[in-house]
Order: structure tokens, then sequence, then C-alpha cells
């Protein structure tokens, strides 16, 4: 069997509905940026897809491909990796490539054959089930009291089930043998809030006590109430600010959605000096590099301000995982929500390994760091923890 018969079986095979899964693994050059390429069959609004999940190091992404448009990207997937494990309704399938493009392929025939449900297979990961009444979304005004889904708030419940399974991911890394601390910097009309306190305490049964902190009075006197209707006697809102917070001295897991600006960094320097085991942040506005780049390498892309707007944030981003990575966290940027729901779709996801930083790292990060002279306020945060950071170009930390 040749490159351009396998390419030929998959694209046939993803076309007649038998199509499961596929994982694309073994990268033939250490420089490819991507690791690892995941793929499963996906319907919207009527239309079919193939959704390509690129892993890099520390990043996720997302292509959704119509079927008519697969060639390519499965093309450029065979010449760059050595190994697919493909799953479809009748067979398994683990396609071996040399390093001169000779292809072996052991099948395994399946005695039952399993069935594609699209429907099914786009929401499957859904721990909160449309249809299904449950309490706090009835208060919060997402469900009726039936548990249909109120019309203008698919995108809210669509938001909801991702941040649960976000919330289900950090599972493994949380105590088990004591109770979980988790604080909600942030918190709003804490949608997510009462979200994740009812996925980790009434369906996964943890011991948790969940604090969710915002400036809004009014909104915290509401959620209060609401956490008090419900008896869910573990989850409290204050009044407060997140600079000033210091009602905790170890907190196992630190959550913040939507600050804003710095705030965002104040969390992040707040979660690390508390040894928070798990950190999840979707940082909103970000002003702060905007008005300190000056790269002139970069004059191209940065002359338009909209251009530039988006850059700075995204450097922002990108410079507060490597710092967290520097100071002991396997950091990573995912895709929390998607793009035709809101722009705010970055999440910052961070898990402590206490792992010392390689001299490549602090390079690398000092590196980008005076390319764009940029003062990071978050590296300013946590300088009592960068002290093997080399000195700015021409400049010092504050």
């Amino acid at each position: 069997m040749s490159v351009d018969d396998v390419l030929e079986l998959l694209q046939r095979r993803m076309t007649d509905g038998t199509f499961i899964r596929a994982t694309i693994s073994g990268p033939r050059m250490k420089s490819n940026d991507v690791k690892r390429i995941k793929l499963k069959p996906l319907e919207l609004k009527g239309q079919f897809y193939i959704q390509f999940e690129y892993q890099h190091e520390r990043i996720l992404k997302h292509v959704n491909v119509a079927l008519e448009d697969v060639a390519q990207p499965l093309y450029d997937a065979l010449e760059n990796f050595k190994q697919f494990h493909v799953d479809l309704s009748d067979e398994t399938m683990q396609i071996q490539l040399s390093k001169k493009m000779k292809v072996s392929i052991k099948r395994i025939f399946l005695d039952t054959e399993k069935t594609v449900d699209y429907a099914h297979n786009r929401t499957k990961n859904y721990a909160l089930h449309e249809g299904t009444p449950y309490p706090f979304l009835i208060r919060l005004g997402v469900q009726t009291p039936e548990g249909k889904v109120k019309n203008q708030k698919h995108d809210k419940f669509r938001q909801i089930n991702r941040f649960v399974e976000l919330i289900d991911d950090t599972l493994s890394h949380l105590p088990k043998d004591r109770p979980i601390r988790i604080l909600d910097f942030g918190s709003g009309k804490s949608y997510l809030t009462f979200a994740l306190y009812h996925y980790l305490r009434i369906e996964k049964g943890l011991d948790i006590r969940v604090t969710g902190l915002d400036l809004k009075k009014e909104v915290i006197e509401e959620c209060q109430e609401i956490a008090r209707d419900l008896q869910y006697d573990q989850l409290e809102f204050l009044v407060g600010d997140i600079n000033e917070y210091d009602g905790d001295t170890a907190v196992d897991m630190v959550v913040t959605l939507h600050a804003c600006d710095v705030a965002t960094d104040m969390a992040l320097a707040k979660a690390v000096s508390w040894g928070a085991s798990v950190i999840l942040s979707v940082p909103c506005c970000q002003h702060e590099l905007f008005s300190q780049i000056q790269a002139p390498a970069l004059d191209i892309m940065l002359q338009h301000g909209l251009v530039k707007e988006r850059f700075a944030a995204l450097a922002t981003d990108s410079i507060r995982a490597e710092l967290l990575t520097l100071v002991g966290y396997e950091s990573q940027l995912v895709e929390f929500i998607d793009m035709e729901h809101t722009p705010k779709n970055i999440l910052i996801r961070a898990y402590r390994n206490d792992k010392k930083p390689t001299p490549g790292q602090i390079d690398r990060y000092a590196a980008f760091r005076n390319m764009l002279q940029a003062k990071p306020f978050l590296e300013n945060e946590l300088k009592h923890l960068l002290s093997f950071l080399p000195a700015h170009d021409n400049q010092t930390l504050s």
C-alpha cells in the first residue's frame, strides 16, 4: 500500500460515515512544533467536518475542515508524522510510515460494528445535559424548570460545559486526602463558580471549599443568596479586591475569569505565592504591553493599531504562560470556547510541577522580552522567584 492509497482510504472512510477518531503521532523532525494531531468527525449546523486538534508543546489548536477539503491536511500529516492510529466503526488500523515513506498497516476487524453518532459525538464530553434540570442553572436563568436551555442561553450553556470539561481534567492534580481549597477571583455573576461547585461537590462528591471574590457588592449578595437557597454550604461569596485578599495562606486551585488587564497578573501572582496546584485563567482586556512594545523588526505589523492590539494581547498571554513555567508550572494556552461564541477564548492552564527552568528556557524568555522592550507586570510581581533572569536591556525592574 502506498501513501496515496492510505490517503484515499482515510478520505473514503471519513466520507462514508464509518470514521470514529484518529491519533497521529511520532513527528519526523524534532523541530516540528506540532507533537500530535487528533481527528474526530463533527457536525455543525447540519454540515459535516473533521476536527483537527493540533497539540503543540503548550498550545492546543482546533481546526474544523469540511469533508471535501480534508485531502491536503491529511497529506501534510502523512508527510510529517510516522504513526496513525485509526478507529473505524468496523475495524482498528495501525499505520506506520518509514523514513522512505514505505507503509505498513495492521488491521484488526471488530466482531461488533460500532455506530458513529454525530450528535452524541458533539456532546459526549458534556457533564451537564440539556433536558436535565440543574437547580443552579434554573436559578441563574440558563434553564427552565423543566431543564430546557433558554434560547438566548445556549452559548452560555456550551461555555459552562467547556469549563466543566477543563475542571474534570484537573482532578488528578488535586489532593485526595484532605479538603480542597478553591478561589475564584473576579467571579462576577458566577455561572462558572456555581458550575465548578456543582460538578466537584454534587457530581464527584469531593470535599471542597470554594470562595468567589468580586468587587460588585450587589452581585455578590445575589450569588450568596442563591448559594444559601441551594444549600451549597461550602460555597461563599465575598466582596473584595484581588490584590488585597489575604484570607488564605495555601490554596489548591485558583480560577480567574475575565479579570481586566493586570488584575489577571495579580491573581496569577497570588496563586503562585500560595503554591496552587492548579491555575485556570481566562484573561480579559490586555493593555499593558500595547504602550510598551518597541520592536523595529515588527514595525510592518505594529504600524497598524488593530494588529498591534491583538499582537500585544497574544504576547501578554504567552509571557504569562512562560513566566509560570519558569517558576515551576507546566503551562499551556488552550481554547476555552469557540471564537464564534466569544473572542476571549484563550485559557491559561497551569499545573504545579516544581521543575527548575533550563538555561534554554530562561534565555528564550529573556530574548523575547528584550526584543519587545517590555517590562511585564507579572515578572515584577514574581521577581523574588526570578532572580536567575538576565537583566533587561538598558533597563532594570523597579
